[in-house]
């Protein structure tokens, strides 16, 4: 169940808090696939199970903007504001892929409101989301999204 925030005030109180982690996804070689297809980046690492058994990771993997892009996946299952007219994905601060995602196996993500800054008829807000790859040592991604809520 997201955490539900219906004003810019409620938005502006909750910087620094931690909304929790959502549910485990697996990353399927299909996912991977259909990613491949949709941007045409077929690389052998990503797409070709039989190539990538004997690559450095022992099998396929996410791209890492397959990964990035699960953020927008992810974040509702965290983060509602059924109070604002209007949510805008404004942008991305830094993007780091600190480990890799292996087809497979399974991340889920948390995320930390950082920042709010007033902006014409609502408020923007800095989130640092953290995608984790289930019993990994590192992070799969860490990226800050650049979120705006009209009211």
């Amino acid at each position: 169940m997201p955490t539900e925030f219906h004003t810019a005030d409620e938005l502006r109180g909750a910087v620094g808090r931690h909304l929790g982690h959502t549910d485990w996804l697996e990353i399927t070689q299909d996912r991977v696939n259909l990613f491949a297809d949709a941007t045409g980046d077929h690389q052998w690492i990503h797409v070709d199970p039989a190539r990538a058994k004997d690559g450095p990771f022992g099998t396929t993997i996410a791209h890492g903007f397959l990964t990035l892009s699960l953020t927008n996946y992810f974040l509702p299952q965290l983060l509602a504001v059924p109070g604002a007219a209007m949510g805008i994905n404004y942008g991305s601060n830094k993007v780091r892929y600190p480990a890799p995602v292996r087809v497979g196996s399974r991340v889920r993500m948390g995320c930390e409101i950082v920042e709010s800054t007033d902006v014409p008829d609502g408020v923007q807000l800095i989130l640092r989301h953290t995608v984790e790859v289930e019993g990994g040592d590192k992070p799969a991604c860490v990226a800050e999204s650049i979120n705006r809520y009209l009211f």
